[in-house]
């Protein structure tokens, strides 16, 4: 089965786990077109999580998104293609938010320094008291305190699905500036594979209110071509699971 098809499956499966589930309330902010500060509020997903029993990060993914297992997927695929037996030494991470990501890519290797670009103080904080992670002061879309060619590999995960396109591409510059040579560029996108005239059709009538920049298209190609003026290559692709629908995330490798 694709990679496609195996997220499809897995998230088909999760909801029947997620339907099975009672008495858990799903957490949501007054105000759902910011960021993950206003989006998943920090103290009552925290207390929500703990008294479901869960993670932060399978709390988020199970109860408040509705897609069990859609960060375990990206990770195991993120595995099987050799992107943490590299043994990354310094990993940077941009809007990690609750950490969900970054919980299961400390499972998978044991970067010396693992850096965080967070805009939500109470989950920088988080993040920081929990997994000793390094903060970096933000600046709307620089990676302005971190050196050139430091970094192993660079990851953001449904973060350049929910920002305008000109913000993306800004992060897509400063990816490629602080990645050293031979090193990985991991992020998601929703891209026209995604975005089949069904799917629009359902984000339109099934996806709600949501961010006001969410979900937001970034065209494949110029992804690609973008970062090969970068001295980046595409190695691989695959589709995860990401609200009604589903992002692809691309792994790029800058050259040696």
């Amino acid at each position: 089965m694709s990679p496609a098809g195996r997220g499809t499956s897995v998230w088909k499966s999760g909801v029947k786990r997620l339907l099975g589930r009672a008495g858990f309330d799903i957490v949501r902010a007054n105000n759902n077109r910011g960021g993950v500060d206003d989006f998943i509020p920090f103290e009552a997903t925290v207390r929500a999580a703990r008294a479901a029993g869960l993670s932060v990060g399978d709390y988020i993914d199970e109860v408040m998104n509705g897609t069990p297992g859609a960060t375990q997927f990206t990770i195991d695929e993120l595995r099987t293609l050799g992107v943490f037996t590299a043994e990354p030494d310094t990993v940077l991470e941009i809007g990690p938010g609750s950490g969900r990501y970054l919980e299961k890519t400390l499972k998978e290797c044991s970067p010396g320094r693992y850096e965080i670009y967070e805009t939500a103080a109470p989950w920088s904080d988080y993040l920081v008291d929990t997994f000793s992670v390094v903060a970096q002061p933000t600046a709307g879309s620089s990676l302005a305190s971190t050196p050139d060619g430091s970094v192993d590999l660079v990851q953001a995960h449904k973060v350049f699905n929910t920002v305008t396109f000109l913000c993306a591409s800004r992060y897509f510059f400063e990816m490629a500036r602080v990645t050293r040579p031979g090193g990985r560029i991991v992020f998601d996108v929703m891209t026209e594979t995604c975005l089949d005239p069904a799917t629009v059709h359902a984000w339109a009538t099934q996806g709600g209110a949501g961010h006001g920049s969410y979900p937001a298209a970034m065209p494949r190609q110029t992804c690609v071509d973008l970062f090969a003026t970068l001295d980046c290559v595409l190695e691989t692709s695959f589709l995860a699971p990401m609200g009604i629908a589903s992002t692809e995330v691309l792994v790029f490798g800058k050259k040696a």
